[in-house]
């Protein structure tokens, strides 16, 4: 497999393997990936979370009859930008 990283995530795998705590690069991956899958979960609830809040906001807002002059999709993509 190969896969290309930006030089930055290059630089943070090569400073692992120079702290003594990881072999090569390939185990700092490796133990990224785990981390990453055991704590995808964790993850999708706090972004659950973030949603909720601004749902929670948008519909105080909207029984006070607060509105935007904007579109659903621009509302969007500032979020997605946010």
């Amino acid at each position: 497999m190969h896969i290309s990283l930006t030089p930055e995530l290059e630089a943070g795998i090569r400073q692992k393997v120079a702290s003594g705590y990881y072999n090569n690069a390939s185990e700092v991956i490796r133990d990224a990936l785990r981390f990453w899958e055991s704590n995808e979960e964790l993850v999708q609830q706090m972004k659950l979370e973030v949603l909720q809040k601004r749902l929670a906001i948008g519909a105080g807002q909207a029984e006070q009859r607060k509105f935007v002059d904007q579109s659903v999709s621009d509302i969007i993509t500032g979020a997605k930008n946010a």
